[in-house]
């Protein structure tokens, strides 16, 4: 802990955090301003003002060389073990998540900075409790590092300037950036991020200033940092050429995602009614019509200023003993890396090592020797407002194994985030925060819409409830009466009824949930 927090690395973020957080705090109020006006009146729109940066001819600049071939992405939390097994895994890119897959206790956040510090200097290892060493191989170039610090809407009550929790971002992006910069640059590469769950292109903004400002003090030359937005809300896929237009001279890319965007449409949306009530999660692929337009759109816009368009999440989790759970499992991968690759896409992420060669193998058949496919323009692609809200037209019931499995996952992952755990293998699929947020909001969604079940059974509060008692009861089975008394399940289900039973929308359950935490 104490090579990251230096007198001179804490004197970085506070200055970060004096100069950029009060526009923070300004931008989240905003938040909540264009959510009323939502609710108002149901609709979102393409911005008129910003109709000019959209109409006029502008690229990004190209990409570094190690960001050049990006067909593979790994991702995961920044644990010691994983850490390796990332660095390890053959994919181009590794993401390495302060985010979604990362519980934020204070000795994850400065323990994740520790192992990217030793991983970018190549000294990382790990010796497991039954003798195994893990150490980074030696036999083929590792993979880039793309990292990514916490949202906009975090704070980090461990690190106060002027008696007042800083911004999360920034302390994770000021952290990482002080001590690695320089060093990710003399080893031919740089710092690079990925910038999630931004709502506008005035929160790509900021964080530009941010970058131009680190750079500057750190005497490194503007435009060094690259950064790469995941399109996570529905409010941020009406800004995708101003989010790129704003970040422009760090600008590498889009991503997108399916869980996050889909709770952002249930968040902004949920005082719309049925038109934007959702079927099981599971039914919503990437081929519903409003998705369909979202990852066009992300493509075309991204190709036509020369950045990266990044496909969503391959979370199956493979597994040792079930050869049949595999082969179906990775059928669907296969089929869905394939539509990305078809589509356009220039490369896609994966949650385990395993998963590697079968995105490889795809992107290979349609890229060949090209490191990308950044000169497919999709030029023909128009996607309207409409076909961006055509929620009603997704195919799907909502069943009671759907509800089922909401309340079922959301335990669970709740109950190993409590206890530090931001990345839960549950059901061959790996789920995190994002797929968290989703299956809450799901179930807040259905009540607050007096959703029936496909066999006539309306999905109340109550009825929720039976179905935790007896998710709970059979997980105390699985695992015994010792392991279920040691956790927090209790916690996990007050916390879930706390974000999915309450009357008000809880904005994201990261927040109530990091008052349960140390």
């Amino acid at each position: 802990m104490t090579e990251i927090l230096t007198p001179q690395a804490i004197a970085f973020v506070t200055d970060l955090q004096r100069r950029f957080g009060p526009r923070r705090d300004e931008l989240l109020a905003y938040r909540a301003q264009r959510r009323a006006e939502i609710a108002r009146t149901g609709r979102l729109d393409f911005l008129p003002e910003t109709k000019e940066i959209r109409e006029a001819d502008w690229r990004v600049p190209p990409p570094p060389v190690d960001l050049t071939d990006r067909r593979v992405e790994i991702t995961g939390p920044t644990e010691r073990k994983m850490t390796i097994n990332a660095l390890n895994s053959g994919a181009k890119v590794w993401l390495a998540d302060h985010e979604d897959a990362n519980t934020p206790h204070w000795s994850n956040v400065i323990s994740g900075q520790v192992n990217l510090y030793e991983a970018i200097r190549r000294t990382i290892s790990y010796e497991s409790p039954d003798g195994r060493r893990y150490e980074l191989r030696r036999d083929r170039p590792l993979p880039t590092i793309v990292m990514r610090p916490r949202g906009w809407h975090l704070d980090e009550r461990h690190l106060l300037v002027d008696g007042r929790p800083a911004a999360a971002a920034l302390v994770d992006f000021g952290l990482y950036f002080f001590h690695n910069a320089r060093e990710l640059i003399d080893r031919g590469s740089g710092p690079y991020f990925y910038l999630p769950k931004l709502e506008s292109h005035l929160e790509a903004r900021l964080w530009n200033d941010v970058f131009d400002h680190a750079q500057d003090a750190l005497g490194i030359p503007r435009g060094t940092i690259r950064a790469t937005v995941l399109i996570e809300t529905i409010t941020a896929a009406f800004e995708m050429d101003e989010i790129l237009y704003e970040l422009r001279p760090h600008a590498s890319g889009l991503n997108a995602g399916r869980w996050d965007y889909l709770f952002s449409v249930i968040k902004n949306f949920r005082d719309q009614g049925s038109a934007f009530v959702l079927p099981d999660r599971g039914a919503v692929t990437m081929t519903a019509p409003f998705m369909r337009a979202y990852t066009e759109l992300l493509v075309a816009t991204c190709h036509r200023r020369g950045a990266f368009a990044m496909g969503g999440m391959a979370a199956f989790i493979p597994s040792r003993r079930d050869p049949q759970v595999n082969a179906v499992a990775l059928a669907k991968v296969r089929e869905d890396k394939e539509r990305e690759a078809r589509d356009g896409f220039d490369g896609s992420w994966v949650a385990h090592p395993d998963l590697v060669p079968v995105c490889q193998e795809v992107f290979d058949a349609v890229l060949g020797d090209r490191p990308n496919q950044l000169d497919r323009r999709r030029d023909e692609v128009s996607v309207t407002a409409e076909q961006l809200l055509d929620v009603a037209a997704t195919p799907g019931e909502v069943t009671e194994a759907g509800l089922r499995t909401n309340v079922s996952v959301a335990l669970q992952y709740l109950e190993a985030w409590l206890r530090g755990n931001g990345a839960v293998a549950i059901n061959n699929l790996m789920e995190d925060a994002a797929t968290a947020e989703i299956s809450r909001s799901q179930v807040w969604q259905w009540l607050h819409n007096r959703v029936r079940l496909a066999d006539g059974t309306p999905v109340t509060a109550d009825l929720v409830r039976r179905i935790e008692d007896e998710e709970l009861a059979a997980i105390r089975a699985r695992i015994g009466e010792a392991a279920y008394e040691a956790g927090r399940f209790a916690d996990a289900r007050a916390l879930f009824e706390r974000v999915a039973l309450a009357e008000e929308f809880v904005d994201f359950l990261t927040l109530p949930a990091y008052e349960m935490i140390d």
